[in-house]
């Protein structure tokens, strides 16, 4: 980690604080603490924000300030960075068929691993998993957290179609598809509830900073949601994220 915030210039448009060299919570905090309190100082130049594993990315408008300007501005902010109390994060539950069609590579997972697939199913709904960033297509979330006894390596041909909403794991990661799109990762389940829908207030459903959860669900009760999601009246799950460890206790 780095002792001191990088500010890097990218292009004539964005700016770049850099908090450190590592994935870790510690360096995701001051992120998330760091566009909290730079939201709140309401810098109309301010365009949008993109965080990433170690980094926020400040898309600005040239036009009406200055790269230095901007620096000097965040830096002020940064200084009182200490001061701010931000809400609890929020935990998302995440609805999930594992298996069969929907999940076709969970047994490979489970032999890579010598457990059964009940067992897998177990461990990955047993976490919560932190939402680092969002990328890759639109709402794709970058998670921490999963157990090393699930890791298993993508498959060595990718497929070249995979169904929006797929859950699934690569090497020591998992995640979940927002729409359809190639990819290797090993498929252990579905999702009914899209991660991403243009038509949506709020397209884009996951929030860097807060946490997800996965709940195994039966057919029926994916073919309810998939409906009611479909006409705008299903919303997953949510509450502040506690103090203290990281393991769900429903499953």
């Amino acid at each position: 980690m780095y002792e001191k915030t990088k500010y890097l210039m990218a292009g004539d448009r964005a700016l770049v604080m850099e908090f450190g060299n590592a994935i870790s919570e510690e360096i995701n905090n001051k992120i998330r603490s760091m566009t909290a309190a730079i939201e709140a100082q309401n810098i109309k130049e301010i365009v949008e924000f993109v965080p990433t594993y170690r980094s926020l990315m400040i898309h600005y408008n040239p036009l009406k300030i200055s790269y230095n300007q901007l620096k000097n501005t965040l830096e002020e902010v940064e200084k009182r960075l200490g001061s701010i109390e931000l809400p609890l994060p929020q935990v998302i539950e995440i609805p999930t068929l594992y298996g069969g069609d929907y999940g076709p590579d969970i047994e490979n997972v489970a032999k890579h691993n010598q457990l059964t697939v009940e067992e897998v199913i177990k461990i990955h709904t047993s976490k919560e998993y932190l939402i680092y960033m969002l990328g890759f297509t639109p709402g794709f979330p970058y998670l921490g957290g999963m157990e090393e006894r699930i890791a298993t390596p993508r498959l060595e041909s990718p497929r070249t179609k995979i169904a929006g909403g797929s859950v699934g794991i690569a090497g020591g990661q998992t995640g979940i598809y927002p729409i359809d799109s190639p990819g290797g990762w090993q498929l252990i389940g579905r999702t009914p509830v899209p991660l991403y829908d243009p038509q949506r207030e709020t397209p884009i459903l996951l929030k860097a900073g807060n946490y997800i959860v996965f709940k195994a669900i039966g057919e029926e009760e994916y073919m309810e949601i998939e409906i009611a999601a479909k006409k705008g009246a299903y919303h997953c799950k949510s509450y502040p994220k506690k103090h203290g460890g990281d393991e769900h206790g429903t499953n």
